[in-house]
């Protein structure tokens, strides 16, 4: 019987370069072997959800976006809505990976609420996400680190050349992104859910030796 795939998760600010590494990290794997499936969250036109959520986030729905639990939750049943498609490209690659995951709403409900990486939030994420809807259990979380000047800089930058990549609500508040960094931290540390790795999104990532890392 073929092993399950590799279920690796780049997570990170908007705009530290998640889909650059993701493009790059995949052929870097593929040129050592290994076959490689992508997914990325939220899933923007392929669930209602993950709609919902943009429409939210760029002022619709009146004040859902207040909502930090609210927020979560959609983000939480976009996933949900995903386990099984997971799942398949798992039984059929060897490694799978996820623009953002699990951590993502961890990291940005614990900053909104202005909590810690051990607070009620992360605790509640883990209960819905992990407990409740099952959802695949990553093997390694890859932590694409850039500052927030920078990774807003990035984010002004890919929204000028994409009108289809306007920032939207979070992207813009730059207190929150601080915030967000300092929880991301503190997950990478205490190892939360998976192993983290960090990386350095300003310095580069040498991907031929990442991919073989991640092969074993």
């Amino acid at each position: 019987m073929k092993a399950v795939g590799q279920l690796v998760v780049i997570e990170g600010l908007d705009g530290a370069g998640k889909r650059t590494l993701s493009d790059g990290l995949t052929a870097a794997l593929k040129e050592a072997g290994a076959s490689v499936a992508g997914l990325a969250f939220p899933r923007y036109g392929r669930s209602v959800h993950a709609d919902l959520v943009r429409e939210t986030l760029h002022r619709g729905h009146g004040d859902l976006a207040d909502s930090v639990y609210g927020m979560a939750m959609l983000y939480a049943l976009d996933r949900s809505g995903a386990a099984d498609e997971i799942r398949e490209l798992q039984a059929a690659n060897d490694v799978v990976l996820l623009d953002r995951y699990v951590a993502s709403n961890a990291a940005y409900a614990a900053a909104r609420l202005r909590q810690h990486a051990d607070g009620e939030v992360v605790r509640w994420v883990w209960d819905l996400e992990v407990s409740r809807f099952a959802l695949p259990r990553p093997d390694a979380h890859l932590l694409l680190r850039v500052s927030p000047e920078v990774a807003a800089e990035r984010a002004e930058r890919r929204a000028e050349a994409d009108s289809a990549r306007t920032r939207d609500a979070f992207e813009t508040d730059d207190s929150l992104q601080l915030r967000c960094a300092g929880v991301y931290d503190e997950l990478a540390a205490a190892g939360w859910l998976a192993p983290w790795h960090v990386l350095d999104g300003v310095a580069g990532v040498d991907l031929p030796t990442l991919a073989k890392s991640l092969l074993g």
